[in-house]
């Protein structure tokens, strides 16, 4: 068989090119309850029919994801949300200002509304999304089925951000994955619960915290927990299996370094920067992938150099954090 950026049952060759006909065949398999992994803005996701309540279990089982924490639906556009969630004016203004784009929403499930309760782990709220990523408007639209889709990794493990990477996670447990290149943002999206009265932050992200808060005023920011409301509240995630070392100025014998800035120290088994300049964009989207490119036997640990505590950095360490918890 040819390479093709859309393969059944086999690891897939690296290309950004996706004709209409591979679009096309992910959309079948969507339809028809199946797996297909496919790139966003931020991280490649595992999708799947999210008003399909066996479809929705699978995805659970490919990932072996603990049932109790919820996936976040994407949809084509934002105005899909009204049927599915109570849309009040704080929510309206964030549709409006940042979908499509990195930022989940935690809303009230409306009633009647057709999105499988597995997806929510069973409970009263949904967390939903638009993506601005081509491939992933391409097969939504194909579809016509609002998508569930966690990152497309193994439960706890480093999220993927190109095609390879999720054929390394789950080949052989997914049916499909469209190769859309490597992913621009590179670290999950923001979730907002807006469900009750005062606005919390459930997982820092693709949107800065404090572009929210220019608009909706403080928020508070959600402890840990072992029942989540939304993805990423558990405190171990993301977790690569060399360990992690925070805040490092120097390095140890035997480490890897994981740099940022201009001043890493010396002496690294292996050195890898997720920006030399000291940018928080670049930094966020070279995150996963260098922390993959990092975790290897032969490292005693991977040494982080400090991140700052603004814009994306508050997202950067909060999967850093979660990742060196054990």
């Amino acid at each position: 068989m040819p390479p093709l950026a859309l393969q059944q049952g086999c690891q897939i060759s690296v290309t950004t090119r996706l004709s209409s006909a591979e679009i096309d065949r992910a959309a079948a398999l969507i339809r028809a309850g199946r797996l297909v992994a496919f790139p966003t803005e931020t991280v490649y996701g595992l999708g799947g029919d999210a008003t399909n309540d066996e479809t929705v279990a699978a995805i659970f089982s490919a990932k072996s994801r603990p049932s109790f924490n919820p996936l976040i639906v994407h949809l084509l556009r934002a105005d899909e949300a009204e049927r599915l969630a109570e849309i009040d004016g704080r929510a309206a203004l964030m549709m409006q200002r940042f979908w499509p784009g990195p930022l989940s929403l935690v809303l009230r499930r409306a009633p009647r509304c057709p999105i499988s309760l597995l997806a929510s782990a069973g409970l009263d709220t949904l967390a939903l999304r638009v993506p601005a990523h081509p491939v992933a408007q391409a097969l939504l639209r194909a579809s016509g089925r609002p998508i569930a889709a966690p990152s497309a990794n193994r439960s706890g493990k480093v999220s993927p951000t190109t095609a390879n990477d999720v054929a390394a996670e789950l080949d052989g447990r997914i049916d499909a994955i469209l190769d859309g290149g490597a992913c621009r943002v590179g670290i999950e999206s923001t979730v907002l619960d807006l469900s009750g009265q005062k606005p919390m932050l459930l997982r820092p992200g693709g949107v800065a915290l404090e572009a929210i808060e220019a608009l909706l005023g403080p928020i508070e920011q959600a402890a840990d927990s072992d029942t989540p409301s939304s993805p990423g509240m558990l405190a171990s995630h993301y977790a690569p299996t060399t360990p992690l070392r925070l805040n490092a100025t120097s390095v140890n014998a035997g480490e890897a370094l994981l740099a940022f800035g201009p001043n890493a120290p010396s002496g690294a088994a292996k050195s890898l920067s997720l920006s030399d300049s000291g940018n928080l964009d670049e930094a966020a989207a070279h995150l996963f992938a260098m922390l993959r490119a990092l975790d290897r036997p032969e490292f005693s640990a991977i040494a982080v150099m400090p991140i700052p505590e603004t814009g994306l950095g508050r997202a950067i360490n909060d999967r850093l954090r979660r990742a060196a918890t054990r």
